[in-house]
């Protein structure tokens, strides 16, 4: 299991797939429902991917809203403007994907 599906699930974060819908020439390959809590990855990219690139990419989706997550729970800070919002994310995202 990834870093980021362990830690998502010691947050109490579940994580499904689902077609989250076609957005043109933009890619949408995950969300955050603070709701549940719940990620969704997005089917339509992952149901593409060969085997050798899907346990990265869920692993990059689920880690990039984990961060969105912990803003949410006052983990982290929120910074105020969205594309370094964004960038923090994917930063994360990364840094869990070394741990792997």
């Amino acid at each position: 299991m990834s870093e980021a599906l362990r830690r998502a699930r010691a947050l109490g974060v579940a994580v499904e797939f689902a077609d989250l819908g076609e957005w043109g020439v933009d890619e949408l390959r995950s969300e955050y429902d603070p709701k549940g809590p719940t990620i969704r990855v997005n089917l339509r990219i992952a149901e593409h991917l060969p085997s050798t690139e899907l346990g990265e990419f869920i692993s990059l989706a689920v880690g990039h809203e984990l961060y969105h997550h912990r803003e949410r729970t006052n983990d982290v800070a929120r910074l105020e403007n969205r594309a370094t919002r964004e960038f923090a994310a994917n930063e994360y995202a990364r840094s869990l994907l070394a741990l792997d």
